[in-house]
């Protein structure tokens, strides 16, 4: 199972902003630079789709990205640390939240957590929001392929225990993880 035909849609500063496509969305949050933006290429095979970068906070917008023609991804602006202003920071968090509150044609909310640390307090405080508002996301431990491999399955089942979701992992560099995970996608969409 493959992501066949992926295409970038448009950017949005806010949810008003955002056009009703009338299908099917999956949400990717996550601390800046997490990797959200890394995995559309690795999961689309295509290095050039989104927009990556080293330095936290590049992505500034809601980026929407149409699957398959089956469902649309939106790579959300990350929480954390980023170099803008605290101003710039609670905006993002308003639009943030109000996307992930309101937008109707949200079916999944995908977590991303770098696997190579401890999972971090605002990661735990992002899940405590969703859980407060009713929802529950999919993790994706990123950075897989710097855990040894001796101790990727246990650092699975750690954060499987720790936060009490389903929790898949992925890794830009082994494409060998995406079929899990576009499968969860498409069973999240179709159901």
């Amino acid at each position: 199972m493959i992501v066949k035909k992926a295409r970038f849609l448009i950017s949005a500063e806010k949810l008003s902003q955002c056009p009703d496509l009338n299908m099917p969305e999956i949400a990717l949050l996550g601390r800046s630079n997490v990797g959200k933006s890394s995995f559309i290429n690795g999961i689309t095979n295509n290095g050039k789709l989104a927009k990556t970068s080293n330095k936290p906070g590049k992505t500034r917008l809601i980026n929407l990205f149409e699957f398959d023609e089956k469902y649309i991804v939106a790579d959300l602006p990350g929480y954390g640390y980023a170099a803008v202003s605290k101003e710039m920071q609670a905006k993002w968090q308003k639009n943030l939240e109000e996307y992930l509150l309101k937008r109707e044609t949200l079916k999944l909310l995908v977590q991303f957590i770098d696997s190579r640390h401890e999972v971090q307090k605002n990661d735990l405080q992002m899940l405590e929001w969703l859980r407060f508002h009713g929802l529950s996301p999919l993790v994706i431990a990123t950075k897989i392929d710097l855990t040894q491999k001796s101790k990727i399955f246990s650092t699975i089942t750690k954060m499987k225990n720790q936060l009490g979701v389903d929790v898949l992992p992925f890794s830009t560099k082994e494409s060998r993880y995406n079929e899990d995970i576009i499968k969860y996608f498409e069973n999240a969409v179709c159901s």
